[in-house]
């Protein structure tokens, strides 16, 4: 499926009015299904006004990391920095929190709501520098309707 397809099937699942977890896991499935090289595909939210991100819907392995504090790992380092975060080996990162001996790269896109970093969408990949630009703008769309539409 396009990428511009992937937008359309994005806002119509949005728009299914079914609740809210539904429509994250179906967001998560469809982009894990249709992405041949997004492997893992995780939503992560503050959890509270704790400093720490917690794991929300997900397609893929389950994870040991549910619970992340800010800054530690990728998803952590987006939480304090909100900034986008593309690593395309994640070799070459001293604060990766590895989820298993497969992935080999990461793209973390935070999600605002008022101006303010409420959570983020994790995608993990087996292969090595396999994210474009493209890959960037999808998710930062799928973020911003996630963000309008739940929060």
């Amino acid at each position: 499926m396009k990428f511009s397809k992937l937008k359309d099937e994005i806002i119509r699942i949005i728009d299914n009015n079914a609740n809210k977890e539904d429509n994250l896991k179906e967001i998560c499935n469809i982009l894990r299904t249709e992405i041949s090289y997004y492997d893992w595909v995780g939503f992560y939210f503050k959890n509270g006004e704790k400093e720490e991100l917690k794991l929300a819907q997900f397609s893929g392995k389950p994870t040991e990391h549910t619970i992340i504090p800010f800054g530690k790992g990728i998803c952590g380092q987006v939480a304090l920095s909100n900034k986008k975060y593309i690593v395309q080996d994640v070799s070459e990162q001293d604060n990766y929190i590895s989820c298993g001996i497969d992935v080999k790269s990461e793209i973390v896109i935070p999600i605002f709501k008022d101006g303010k970093n409420i959570g983020q969408i994790d995608i993990d990949s087996h292969q090595l520098n396999p994210f474009s630009k493209t890959d960037e703008e999808l998710l930062v769309f799928v973020c911003d309707q996630v963000s309008s539409l739940y929060f």
